[in-house]
């Protein structure tokens, strides 16, 4: 029964996770000009721009590599998932960290497989990814930002703070689950 409770719990997370950040990214793509910025609080401002790249704009690959790079990711982690859950008792939490790293990659593949296509402007698998969160920091007195100017979305946080979280208290059932395989 528990393995039951995980794998829903797992598919619950990456389908709310998935449908809030394509929610939150249609929203933003359909009500604002790109390169519009508003600012929500001082060190909080919704940004939208569109990037090429990997979370936080990088483009350290060709858009068609990261694309099908991420599309195997997700397929490794399901079958990563499945293992974990059907193998041994994996504590639930660590289950919820993998979800949202999954989540947020599948996220980023939906944009770049359809957003071209929808949006007009690329084939498939060329679509670029609407980023909009902004966190500016600490800025100069011209009000430049001097630290951290990345934007980002929904997506790139699920994966970032999913991974930090693995790292700094799950490391344990990381090199457990590796170290069984």
């Amino acid at each position: 029964m528990m393995k039951r409770k995980q794998s829903i719990l797992f598919a619950l997370i990456v389908i709310i996770a998935v449908a809030l950040d394509q929610w939150l990214k249609m929203y933003i793509h359909a009500h604002w000009q790109l390169g519009e910025a508003r600012e929500i609080l001082p060190f909080f401002q919704l940004c939208y721009i569109e990037n090429d790249g990997m979370a936080f704009g990088i483009e350290w690959f060709d858009k068609i590599f990261l694309t099908l790079f991420r599309i195997v990711a997700v397929g490794l982690l399901a079958w990563y998932t499945n293992s974990l859950i059907r193998k041994r008792e994996t504590r639930t939490s660590y289950l919820v960290m993998i979800a949202l790293v999954t989540a947020g990659a599948l996220g980023n593949i939906l944009d770049c497989v359809f957003y071209g296509k929808l949006f007009g402007y690329a084939d498939w698998f060329y679509g670029r990814v609407i980023d909009m969160l902004y966190f500016p920091l600490i800025t100069n007195s011209a009000g430049e930002c001097i630290f951290f100017q990345p934007v980002f979305n929904l997506a790139d946080s699920c994966i970032t703070v999913a991974v930090i979280c693995i790292l700094i208290w799950f490391r344990k059932d990381l090199d457990e689950s590796l170290s069984n395989k």
